[in-house]
C-alpha cells in the first residue's frame, strides 16, 4: 500500500485501487445508529460477464434504445424486444456474483448485527446482489427475471423466454406480458422508499454508475444538499465525480471489498 497528499486529501493505493478523499468523518453519529445508502450501476456487475450500457463498447452503442427499451419500440416489435431480453435472461442465468456483490451482503450483514443498517438501491435489472446474499434490494429499473402483465399488473417470477403467445398466470390474459423492466419514459420504481432512505443516510455511495442517468445521477446532488457525506467506486471517474467527498477507482472486484474492509475493520472505521 502507498499513500500521500494531494491539495489536503489523501490519496491511497491498494493493490490496484486508489482511493481518494479525507476518510470518514462521521464523529456526530454515533456507530451503532449508522445507516449507509448504496446506489450501484452496471459496472457493479461488469466483472460477472454482465455488459454495461452506457460505455464505448456498452449495449446502446451497439443497439437502438428507442428500439429496445421504450414502450413504443415494444409495441412497434415486440418479438425483437423479447428477443433481445431473453438473450439477455439467458445469460443472467448462468451468470456469477462476483467479489463486490459478495462483500456489500457481508457489509449488510455485519452493520446490521451492529444497529446499523444498508440500503441497497440499484439501477441493475440483474439479481446477483440477492444471489450473494443481500436481503433486501430495491430494483428501481425493474427485474430481468420477471414478466409484467399489461392487462392486469401482475409481476411474475420468469426465467425462460417470453413471447406474445404467453399466458399471465394471475389473470390469464394471453398476449399482455412485457419484460419487467422500467424503460425509457417510464417512472422508476420505488422512488419513494429510495427518498425516505436518501434523507435518512449518513453516508451516501455510488458504486459501478456511469453519473448519466437520472433520476439516480441526482442522488448525490441531495445528498449534498442535506450534510450527507458522499463516496464514489467507479472503474474510472463518473460524470458526475466531482460532488463526491470520497473517490475509489479500480476494478469493482478489488475497490469495493477494500472500501468494505476499510469500513468494518480500519483505523478509521464507520462501524465498532
Amino acid at each position: 500500500m502507498t499513500a500521500r497528499t494531494n491539495a489536503g486529501r489523501r490519496v491511497e493505493r491498494r493493490g490496484r485501487a486508489w482511493f481518494i478523499g479525507r476518510g470518514p468523518d462521521l464523529a456526530a453519529k454515533g456507530h451503532d445508529a449508522m445507516k449507509l445508502f448504496v446506489l450501484t450501476g452496471a459496472g457493479c456487475s461488469a466483472e460477472s460477464g454482465l455488459g454495461t450500457f452506457r460505455d464505448k463498447e456498452g449495449a446502446w452503442a451497439r443497439f437502438d434504445p428507442m428500439k429496445l427499451a421504450t414502450p413504443e419500440g415494444f409495441a412497434d416489435d415486440p418479438d425483437l424486444v423479447h428477443a433481445f431480453y431473453n438473450a439477455r435472461r439467458g445469460n443472467l442465468l448462468t451468470a456469477m456474483p462476483n467479489e463486490a456483490h459478495r462483500a456489500l451482503a457481508r457489509l449488510e450483514a455485519e452493520l446490521a448485527a451492529r444497529g446499523g443498517a444498508l440500503f441497497l438501491c440499484t439501477q441493475n435489472i440483474d439479481d446477483l446482489h440477492e444471489r450473494a446474499g443481500s436481503r433486501s434490494v430495491a430494483h428501481m429499473h425493474g427485474e430481468l427475471r420477471k414478466a409484467r402483465c399489461l392487462a392486469c399488473g401482475a409481476v411474475t417470477a420468469w426465467d425462460d423466454d417470453l413471447g406474445r403467445n404467453d399466458t399471465c398466470p394471475a389473470c390469464g390474459e394471453t398476449g399482455g406480458l412485457r419484460p419487467h423492466i422500467v424503460w425509457f419514459g417510464e417512472m422508476p420504481l420505488y422512488m419513494a422508499e429510495i427518498q425516505d432512505a436518501l434523507e435518512e443516510a449518513d453516508l451516501f455511495v455510488a458504486i459501478g454508475t456511469s453519473g448519466s442517468v437520472y433520476p439516480a445521477a441526482g442522488f448525490v446532488g441531495q445528498a449534498r444538499h442535506m450534510g450527507i457525506r458522499t463516496c464514489e467506486i467507479n472503474l474510472e471517474p463518473s460524470d458526475n465525480a466531482g460532488l463526491f467527498d470520497e473517490r475509489y477507482y479500480g476494478a469493482a472486484t478489488e475497490a469495493v471489498p477494500a472500501w468494505v474492509e476499510r469500513v468494518l475493520t480500519g483505523p478509521d472505521a464507520l462501524v465498532r
